[in-house]
């Protein structure tokens, strides 16, 4: 089955800038790869600076790395931390931001043997870690093969995943990895049930992150100033299918004040839902704060996770399209989420989890948003949902702290 995964990635790369030509993420997905190890090169790694590679599909996996590599750098500032990056969804923001942990940042070549070999003989990792998913075969086996220290932290298994339903070369990345930390008990289990011993339960590192982020977050004056004593909602991630059914809860509860940060910057569909909304609305990069304003529409980038600071009631978005985001930077200031009916609850446990714990409300429909928002206005149903929030991220925070703890085996 090897030697067929390998010709298959040599016929994919042949065909991708054919296939660029007509869809715009391939386009991405190549144009970002060009000159991969050409850059790479530039990252030059010191001989007496170890070196820590972390893994990421994407954004929300790069939160939950995070905080271990902040870990890192206070317990050890001397390590050198580069992390590679497989969507450009995650790669851009990243790379556009100062992220003071980060030494290097790059894309992860395509999966094939020779690439893995010139990549590790690059950046000569001491440690690497895969975050929650992503596992790429020829990478894992050859940095197994070197006898280089193998984590997979933040793992999230599912029962229907390859690696529980087929064995040899499909279960073969798993055991791959020296250690894995899960973050719940189900992924656990499906461990044992393929006779994979060493893995700890430790939770999801992003706990961790937006606790620290709710202890210091940004602090935003003219915000604070417009805000004054009106309860204010933040609509964070949103896209169109979120709006659809937020525009007119908006035009019927003006006695809050609103925030939207849109997943994308697109000015298009931003101007659109402006011209719906009935309350007076302005954008934030030419507020003018002499006017009034009711709604304030986030149009740059780098805020959100500090603007859940001002909700009494937060809906987080995507959950009707590509995939929920992150409602745990909402839930870290205690603030109760709102979010849409999640396709596969397997890839986001924490929506579940959210729910039971009594500070997550999944909706279907605007009826089902109208409810669920309108229990949230009586103060004791929101004050329950309050303090649910804030020992749920209290009883979870921890897992950084024992992941470094268990892998730290620098000298």
């Amino acid at each position: 089955m090897q030697w067929i995964y390998n010709f298959f990635l040599r016929v994919v790369e042949f065909l991708f800038p054919v296939a660029a030509i007509f869809s715009t993420k391939i386009a991405d997905f190549v144009k970002g790869r060009e000159g991969l190890f050409k850059r790479l090169r530039t990252f030059a790694p010191d001989a007496e600076r170890p070196v820590i590679w972390f893994h990421v599909a994407s954004l929300g996996e790069y939160e939950q790395a995070r905080p271990v590599m902040s870990l890192w750098k206070r317990r050890k500032p001397e390590v050198q931390i580069l992390v590679s990056f497989f969507s450009p969804s995650g790669f851009e923001p990243i790379s556009k931001r100062n992220e003071p942990v980060l030494d290097f940042i790059t894309y992860l070549p395509l999966d094939r043997p020779g690439y893995a070999r010139k990549f590790l003989d690059l950046v000569r990792p001491d440690i690497i870690y895969f975050v929650k998913y992503d596992l790429w075969f020829n990478f894992l086996k050859e940095s197994s093969s070197r006898s280089i220290p193998l984590y997979l932290i933040s793992a999230s298994f599912r029962e229907d995943q390859v690696y529980f339903r087929r064995k040899g070369f499909f279960r073969a990345p798993i055991f791959f990895f020296d250690h894995i930390f899960t973050q719940n008990e189900e992924s656990a289990e499906l461990l044992e049930g393929i006779n994979f011993q060493s893995y700890t339960r430790v939770g999801d590192t992003r706990f961790d992150r937006v606790a620290e982020t709710a202890r210091a977050p940004k602090r935003f004056p003219q915000i604070e100033t417009w805000l004054g004593e009106k309860p204010a909602v933040v609509l964070g991630s949103v896209w169109q299918e979120d709006m659809d059914l937020l525009i007119p809860l908006i035009n019927q509860n003006q006695d809050f004040n609103w925030i939207i940060a849109p997943h994308s910057m697109n000015p298009g569909p931003m101007q659109n839902w402006k011209s719906q909304i009935k309350a007076s609305c302005q954008f934030y990069t030419s507020w003018d704060q002499t006017k009034n304003t009711e709604v304030l529409i986030i149009d740059t980038i780098g805020m959100l996770a500090s603007l859940y600071q001002f909700a009494q009631v937060s809906y987080v978005g995507g959950a009707f399209g590509e995939g929920l985001h992150n409602i745990l930077e909402s839930i870290g200031f205690g603030a109760p989420v709102i979010f849409g009916k999640v396709r596969k609850a397997g890839k986001f446990p924490e929506a579940q989890e959210s729910i039971k714990q009594g500070c997550g409300f999944e909706v279907e429909d605007f009826l089902a948003l109208k409810t669920a928002f309108d229990s949230l206005k009586n103060p004791e149903n929101l004050e329950r949902s309050r303090i649910s929030a804030n020992s749920w991220v209290e009883s979870n925070r921890g897992a950084t702290e024992r992941i470094l703890d268990f892998t730290d085996n620098l000298q």
